[in-house]
C-alpha cells in the first residue's frame, strides 16, 4: 500500500437498486412523467456529465473555475485553516483542487451517488495531493448527508460548486440548506456556486451544446434503465428536449417521445403518445436576492458574494446562524 493510499477510505452509504427501480416506476406513471435527475449519474452518465464541463456553450464551469483561481486566499480565510471540507455531489473533484493549497483543510468529504466513479476520482486526487486524508462517501445527498466515521474534529464547511443547487425548486432548497445546517451545526459554513438569471439565448445554447453531449448525457438515462431494470427502450424514439421557461425561471430537461410507442420496464407496459415528455431535470436560476433570501430561510447569513464581470455566475459564502 502507497503511503498517501492509507489516507483514502471509501464508505459505501448507496441506496439499494430497488430506489431507482421504484423511482422509474412511480415517475413513469405520473402525468406529466418524471424521473429525478440524480439517476443520471451512473458510471457512463458521470462520465457525459464531465464532459459536459468541456462544451464551449457551457460558461459555467470556466467562469467559476477563474472566480476560484482569484479569490482562493479570501475562501481561505473565510472558510479557516484546519476545516473539514464537504463537498456533495464532488463529481471528479476538480474544483476542489484549486482550492486545497490554499485552505489546507484537515479532511476532505467528497460525496456522490456514483460509487464507482467516487472512489476513482479519490484515489486519482490523492494521487495529486498525498498529504490529503479523504474520506469518500457514496451517498445519496439529497436524502440524507452524515459524515464517515473517522473524520476528525473541525469546523465543517460545505463546498457546492457548479450549480447542482439548482435542480432543486426553491423551496427544496429551503430543505437542502436545512440538512446542510444541521450537517454543520451553528457557525458552520458553506461555500456554493449558483447560476444567475440572464438572457434566454446563453441559457439555451448551454443545454443544447452543438457536439450533442447533453442530448446524450439525456437520453443515456433511458439506457440505464434497460440496462438495470430489464428496459425495452429504443433510444433513437426520443429525442433531447431542454429550454427555459421563464415564468419559473428555469431550464428545464425532457426526453420527448417522437411516436405512439408501448415501452416495458420490469415487467410493466407505459404508454407514451407522440410528443410526450419525460421531465429528467430542472435547472433553476436565481438572482442575488432571492438567493439570499433563500438562504436565510435554510438557516445561513450570507458573508461575502463573488461574481464574474458579466454577472453570468457567483459564488457565495454563508455562515450557519
Amino acid at each position: 500500500m502507497n503511503a498517501h493510499s492509507k489516507k483514502i477510505s471509501f464508505h459505501d452509504f448507496q441506496p439499494e437498486l430497488e430506489s431507482f427501480r421504484e423511482a422509474v416506476l412511480d415517475g413513469l406513471s405520473r402525468k406529466p412523467k418524471q424521473i429525478p435527475p440524480k439517476f443520471f449519474y451512473d458510471k457512463t452518465g458521470s462520465k457525459l456529465f464531465e464532459a459536459i464541463l468541456e462544451q464551449p456553450e457551457y460558461y459555467i464551469p470556466n467562469v467559476e473555475r477563474a472566480l476560484l483561481q482569484k479569490h482562493a486566499d479570501e475562501f481561505a480565510e473565510l472558510i479557516e485553516p484546519g476545516a473539514i471540507l464537504i463537498e456533495p455531489g464532488s463529481g471528479s473533484c476538480e474544483k476542489v483542487q484549486l482550492l486545497l493549497e490554499s485552505v489546507l483543510p484537515a479532511a476532505y468529504v467528497p460525496m456522490d451517488i456514483s460509487g464507482d466513479f467516487l472512489q476513482q476520482s479519490a484515489f486519482d486526487l490523492g494521487q495529486q495531493f498525498p498529504w490529503l486524508h479523504i474520506y469518500a462517501a457514496c451517498i445519496d445527498f439529497t436524502h440524507k448527508m452524515i459524515l464517515p466515521q473517522g473524520v476528525p474534529q473541525g469546523r465543517r464547511v460545505v463546498f457546492i460548486p457548479g450549480s447542482s443547487l439548482g435542480n432543486f425548486d426553491p423551496l427544496g432548497v429551503q430543505h437542502f440548506l436545512a440538512g446542510i445546517h444541521r450537517l454543520v451545526g451553528k457557525c458552520g459554513g458553506l461555500l456554493v456556486g449558483v447560476d444567475r438569471k440572464k438572457d434566454h439565448a446563453t441559457l439555451n445554447a448551454a443545454y443544447n451544446d452543438a457536439a450533442g453531449i447533453t442530448a446524450n448525457f439525456n437520453l443515456n438515462l433511458l439506457s440505464r434503465i434497460n440496462n438495470e431494470l430489464n428496459g425495452n427502450f429504443e433510444r433513437d424514439k426520443f429525442a433531447h428536449y431542454a429550454y427555459y421557461n421563464d415564468q419559473p425561471g428555469r431550464i428545464e430537461m425532457h426526453l420527448i417521445s417522437l411516436e405512439d410507442q408501448l415501452v416495458n420496464i420490469a415487467g410493466q407496459d407505459f404508454c407514451f403518445t407522440e410528443g410526450e415528455c419525460i421531465h429528467t431535470e430542472n435547472s433553476y436560476k436565481y438572482s442575488p436576492d432571492e438567493f439570499i433570501s433563500l438562504a436565510n430561510a435554510g438557516g445561513f447569513r450570507h458573508k461575502k458574494i463573488w461574481s464574474d464581470n458579466n454577472h453570468f455566475f457567483s459564488i457565495y459564502f454563508l455562515e450557519a446562524y
